[in-house]
């Protein structure tokens, strides 16, 4: 597969995947930490693409070779050949609502929730692109986070006064 050979791709795939593993761990044990590095991966995953999207297009085309779904092969020289700085700007801008949402609560919190677990799971497919299984272990992080009865918030202080 394209991208195996290429040392610093396969040193960033193996971090993406720790990365994923220490998420799945925070999903359990710590979900002030699962939303902090929610928000900090999906704000740096946003600027890159809206960057890489005005400055070098053409770099997306490479994901066609890596992918192991044909219908994302097809779709990624078609169509997608010729819109690639509206659709990634497009998912840059989702992404940056993601990342805001980690940082809300309730309502807004869990619907980017959902549309992180939506993301993720639609990029699979794009296998050593998207460092799979990387952003199935990261879906399975937000799941168990969403599956909390009380939902930990990154700004709420666990310091409790003291009653009178």
């Amino acid at each position: 597969m394209k991208g195996l050979d290429n040392s610093i791709y396969l040193t960033l795939y193996i971090i993406s995947n720790m990365v994923a593993l220490i998420m799945f761990w925070a999903g359990w044990k710590n979900q002030r930490l699962l939303r902090l590095l929610l928000f900090l991966v999906f704000a740096w995953a946003s600027w890159t693409n809206w960057n890489e999207a005005i400055i070098a297009p053409q770099f997306y085309l490479d994901y066609a070779d890596v992918t192991f779904s044909g219908l994302y092969q097809h779709f990624i020289n078609g169509w997608f050949s010729t819109h690639i700085t509206l659709t990634i700007g497009f998912i840059a801008i989702c992404q940056a609502l993601i990342a805001l949402s980690m940082l809300l609560k309730e309502g807004i919190f869990k619907t980017g929730a959902i549309g992180a677990i939506i993301f993720l799971l639609a990029i699979a497919p794009l296998g050593f692109g998207s460092a799979f299984p990387c952003t199935l272990i990261m879906a399975a992080s937000i799941w168990l986070l969403l599956r909390k009865k009380e939902i930990d918030y990154l700004w709420r202080s666990h310091v409790k006064k003291f009653e009178e």
